[in-house]
This record gives C-alpha cells, sequence and structure tokens, in this order.
C-alpha cells in the first residue's frame, strides 16, 4: 500500500518534473525507511526476532513476492514484455530500484542479527 501511495506520486508527479533517476532517488530513502519499520514488526508478529534463518526466508519470500507482484504489474498494466521489465534493471534508476528491493529483502536479517547481537550481551 506505502509502495502503491509512492510509487504514484514518482509516476504522476515526480518524473514528469524530475526525471526517472531523481524521482526513484528521492522515493527511495521513504520506501526503505517504511519497509525496515513493517520489517521490524512482521518479525515481531512472527517470532523472527533473533533467528537469522528464518529471517533470511523472511526476506527471500518478501523479495519474491515484491518482484512477482511488480512483474505482473509491468505486464498487465503497462503492457510491457518480460524482457523489457528485466532490461529495466539495468538503467539508472532501474538499478537503483532494484538495490532497494535488496535492501528491502536484506531487512529480516539484518534486524534479526542485530538482535541477536544484542541479546548475547
Amino acid at each position: 500500500m506505502i509502495g502503491f501511495a509512492l510509487g504514484t506520486i514518482r509516476v504522476l508527479l515526480l518524473v514528469p518534473c524530475l526525471g526517472e533517476t531523481a524521482a526513484v532517488s528521492l522515493e527511495a530513502p521513504f520506501m526503505l525507511a517504511a519497509s525496515w519499520n513493517l520489517s521490524r514488526w512482521s518479525a515481531k508478529r512472527h517470532d523472527v526476532l533473533t533467528d537469522t534463518a528464518d529471517a533470511l526466508l523472511m526476506g527471500a519470500i518478501a523479495l519474491t513476492v515484491l518482484m512477482l507482484a511488480e512483474l505482473g504489474t509491468a505486464v498487465l498494466l503497462f503492457k510491457r514484455t518480460v524482457l523489457e521489465y528485466f532490461f529495466g534493471f539495468g538503467s539508472v534508476h532501474g538499478a537503483i530500484g532494484l538495490a532497494g528491493q535488496l535492501c528491502f529483502a536484506s531487512f529480516p536479517f539484518l534486524q534479526a542479527s542485530g538482535n541477536r547481537i544484542a541479546s548475547s550481551r
């Protein structure tokens, strides 16, 4: 929901004024902050606050769902082919988006690792 809202603002308001790269660069920190907080909430809810193996799985599943949702949106709503979707990661703004998605996927593990270290002290 947050991603849809921020993506809509990016596409409709920021891209026409600033271009793709600047718009994605402005959106990314807000998405990452929201993702970090939602990851912490989800890890707590599913009791993986210190379990790094489960946190890795959680991040992998989240990344898979995100990528499939984005691919579906690109193909069904924006009429792009699957190859066009993946080639989009080769652009600067696409690489920024992909880096953000990989950060998003790493958050559960990073949080579990940090919690594990803090609880062992």
